[in-house]
């Protein structure tokens, strides 16, 4: 294996690394634990109350956990652009990329002593391990133009993202294993993703090289970030079809986010599944998203990359109103969820490799790629905003789930304005 091979795949490993707090974190054991210790069920098994109080309000459990989660997302989008222009003038984007990756995994180890009597104290720990995800998942994000060519993005980008889902799977399996069959906590399993973040983490940082220079005047540092962060926003509104791109982005963005943190919820509240039910739906979601990113990446060099990404949002449309209509019981949620993982491989990974593509030559790639990090944070912030309230306003999840076909559609209807040549160009 050549050394360029080594750097991406060791790139590719950091997904390995972080992706478990998406899935046990975001997705899997900690919504069910957190579900479990904020709600109270009768002898069947049915919810009778989840409300709780945060910070003197009385909402429901789901409802002030998206809004906590906007906060800390709207936290990401205010530090990530200001810290990327940093990382590009003295060169420290991997040492940002480690600095958020001790702060995630800590933040995630610390859920071991999540208590709903204490619920602000308590989302300190996840609300730090969100930022902490999303602020080096952007400084990793920004390394991809530096170790690929456009024509091997699409490839390396999917392959990377397959490697999370197969790293998160095979730590979920195993905390499974150990809270089943063992009997251990699950709030174990928050420490073991700290562990195992941090620590496949190091493969990444060893192979990814870059030189640190140190600066004397801290005034000076801020200073620059920002001239940086100005330089890359002029240079983005000359080019049509990025800009054109990142708002198509920052809209479908808003549905695909929400969903991958809201499922597990909408499963629990809407279809009444237990939570043994509602892991193999979250592990056929992971393990069905790996064809699917490596699909897309194929349909990619045939079609291009836009096409593919506004097939994609068709089917999101699609899987919206069924989950809407026709998802009362745990076989058609089975389905949903098996239709959600596919295309949310394909569409994270075309995604990401699709706005590499259309950057111009340059060293300013964690400038540019704040741009996209916080586009998608805003558009996530906005997209938990809206479930939150439309559930709390309504006392369902059926009605924002049908809400984010909005977003889809818009979506769709935006990728039609990147300019045609684009459309085929970007292949």
């Amino acid at each position: 294996m050549n050394q360029r091979k080594k750097i991406q795949n060791a790139w590719g490993m950091y997904d390995w690394a972080n992706s478990t707090y998406n899935l046990v974190i975001s997705s899997a054991i900690f919504p069910i634990f957190y579900g479990a210790v904020t709600s109270v069920r009768n002898a069947n098994g049915d919810i009778i109350d989840d409300k709780v109080h945060f910070f003197g309000w009385t909402l429901k459990n789901t409802e002030a956990l998206s809004y906590a989660l906007a906060f800390s997302l709207a936290v990401v989008s205010v530090l990530v652009p200001l810290l990327s222009g940093i990382a590009d003038y003295y060169h420290m984007r991997k040492r940002f990329l480690q600095i958020f990756c001790y702060i995630g995994a800590a933040s995630c180890a610390s859920l071991y002593f999540f208590d709903p009597a204490h619920l602000e104290l308590s989302f300190v720990s996840i609300m730090l391990a969100c930022i902490g995800f999303w602020c080096s998942y952007a400084f990793a994000n920004s390394f991809l133009p530096q170790i690929a060519d456009k024509d091997e993005q699409d490839k390396v980008s999917a392959k990377a993202y397959s490697l999370g889902y197969i790293g998160s799977v095979s730590l979920l399996i195993m905390n499974l294993i150990a809270i089943k069959g063992f009997g251990m906590s699950a709030r174990w399993s928050f420490v073991s993703v700290g562990i195992w973040w941090a620590g496949f983490a190091q493969i990444t940082f060893y192979h990814l090289k870059e030189e640190v220079i140190h600066q004397q005047d801290a005034s000076a540092s801020w200073k620059k970030g920002f001239n940086e962060l100005r330089k890359v926003w002029e240079q983005m509104k000359e080019i049509k079809s990025l800009k054109r791109y990142l708002v198509a982005f920052f809209v479908f963005s808003m549905g695909i986010q929400t969903i991958m943190q809201m499922a597990a919820f909408f499963g629990e509240k809407e279809i009444n599944l237990d939570s043994s039910q509602l892991i193999v739906a979250i592990v056929l979601v992971q393990l069905i998203a790996i064809p699917g990113a490596m699909l897309f990446s194929w349909g990619s060099k045939k079609l291009g990359n836009i096409p593919m990404l506004m097939m994609a949002l068709l089917i999101w449309v699609g899987v919206c109103a069924y989950a809407y209509f026709g998802v009362t019981e745990v076989v058609t949620f089975y389905i949903a969820a098996g239709i959600i993982g596919f295309i949310m491989g394909g569409t994270q990974s075309l995604a990401r490799s699709t706005y590499s593509k259309f950057l111009p030559k340059t060293d300013d790639t964690a400038s540019y790629f704040s741009f996209y990090d916080v586009t998608e944070k805003l558009g996530l912030i906005i997209g938990l905003f809206s479930f939150g309230f439309l559930e709390g306003t309504f006392g369902t999840m059926r009605a924002s789930i049908l809400a984010l076909v909005v977003f889809f559609i818009l979506g769709f209807f935006l990728l039609f304005l990147v300019p045609k040549e684009e459309k085929t160009v970007i292949q």
